[in-house]
């Protein structure tokens, strides 16, 4: 693999782990309580 790709993999990596983990702070910091 060449530096390009490996440049471009680890930014698909990043963004993918990390919307993962922005996600899962958003939701632990507000929390779904709309079921009554």
């Amino acid at each position: 693999m060449d530096a390009s790709a490996i440049v471009m993999m680890i930014v698909a990596l990043v963004t993918v782990w990390g919307g993962l983990l922005v996600s899962v702070v958003h939701l632990h910091k507000h929390p779904d309580e709309e079921e009554d």
